[in-house]
């Protein structure tokens, strides 16, 4: 038969109650001494029933036990002077940082050509040297990108002419394989038609 599951409140029957107290009780106790035993933990556990009985387990001292969890309580529990110190300290660096990003938007706006008409001649010949400054690195950085451009282009070059002089040879090669070599033979006439004679010219006869 399958256990159903015990819905999670308050049990009306105070019979039932006490039975279920009493039996989740020593299940609790018998968990907390064993995890105590198998992983040397110190363990420390108060229980009262519900008619105000006390029920305790304790791998040492219980009152050992409390004491620690205090101390271990207090050291990390901030107290009210640190909160209002570590809120005050975030508050000024948000403050900080506020007035930088206004420098930073401002800074920006001048570099851009906006909002000139407060600047003084020294800022105005600050923003130009900036501005100058800057240029000559966008030029520099240029330049270098066109050269490295052109040494790209130099090399498909010459990988264009050997591959261009390769085809050529493979051509020639092809061509005169598929060329046939016969000897030829010219027939010269000389004196009359009725009277010629056939020579063969000596510069194409053949051995």
């Amino acid at each position: 038969m399958v256990r159903g599951k015990t819905e999670m409140k308050r049990i009306e029957n105070a019979t039932s109650r006490q039975v279920t107290f009493s039996k989740r009780r020593n299940g609790l106790m018998k968990k907390a001494f064993e995890l105590s035993v198998l992983c040397d933990a110190e363990i420390a556990l108060i229980v009262f029933s519900p008619r105000g009985r006390l029920y305790e387990f304790a791998s040492s001292s219980i009152l050992e036990t409390i004491d620690r969890y205090r101390s271990h309580s207090r050291n990390n529990t901030p107290t009210t002077s640190d909160s209002v110190e570590n809120t005050q300290h975030l508050k000024e660096e948000a403050e900080n940082m506020m007035k930088k990003i206004d420098l930073l938007e401002t800074s920006k706006r001048k570099l851009l050509g906006e909002d000139l008409g407060t600047c003084s001649i020294n800022e105005l010949q600050k923003i130009e040297q900036q501005l100058e400054k800057s240029i000559t690195k966008i030029r520099a950085k240029k330049t270098q990108v066109y050269m490295e451009q052109i040494d790209q282009l130099k090399e498909k070059e010459k990988a264009l002419v050997a591959e261009n002089a390769m085809l050529s040879e493979k051509f020639y090669e092809s061509f005169n394989q598929s060329s046939p070599s016969s000897d030829v033979e010219t027939e010269l006439f000389i004196g009359l038609p009725e009277t010629r004679t056939r020579r063969i010219s000596p510069m194409l006869r053949t051995n």
